[in-house]
């Protein structure tokens, strides 16, 4: 397998042939939970952490700003990275669970394939939670995956051609559904 930055770059830069090369691995979810997940969403996190002990936390719906402990700041890091692994492992449950209500198969470890490396622009795009002010950024590097979402569920989940708009729809309806409720907390 390849190492986290290479695997992250051939997603972000060869969407297409990377995820016809992940169809075809044999991986275990851990190896794709421990090696991948895990290390990537942990970065907006960390970030959010930071920022929120360097810049302050900010007011929902005001522009105002709080200073906090860093055992508030170590609570909230925590709290959005165990959102971001049910995140993860949710989205995994319904891409398996509607393919074959698409004409795809049902596979949990193909679903997490798909789940983890279109989640990589997000993970990545974390970094901007560093300043509260670059917030915006981030969500929009983050629709880049759900372009990645587009490209990987008809490959990985095998569903049909004439299928595969509808499936990729209601999953990204479904993701931006998640999305919006873990970024409820780890926005404010």
């Amino acid at each position: 397998m390849e190492t986290l930055a290479s695997r992250a770059r051939s997603i972000l830069f060869e969407p297409r042939a990377t995820f016809k090369e992940v169809d075809t691995e044999f991986t275990k979810p851990g190896a794709i939970w421990g090696k991948y997940i895990l290390p990537l969403a942990a970065i907006g996190p960390i970030a959010g952490a930071l920022g929120r002990l360097m810049f302050g936390q900010r007011i929902a719906l005001t522009t105002l700003t709080t200073s906090i402990s860093i055992s508030d700041a170590i609570t909230w890091a925590l709290i959005s990275y165990i959102l971001a692994l049910v995140a993860v492992f949710v989205l995994t449950q319904v891409i398996s669970l509607l393919a074959p209500g698409f004409g795809g198969q049902k596979n949990t470890v193909q679903a997490l394939k798909v789940a983890a490396y279109a989640s990589t622009p997000m993970w990545l795009a974390g970094v901007f939670s560093i300043y509260a002010r670059l917030i915006m950024v981030g969500v929009i590097v983050s629709l880049y995956s759900l372009y990645l979402l587009y490209v990987g569920l008809p490959i990985l989940m095998k569903v049909p051609q004439d299928r595969a708009m509808g499936y990729t729809a209601v999953v990204i309806i479904a993701s931006v559904v998640i999305f919006l409720l873990v970024s409820a907390y780890t926005l404010f």
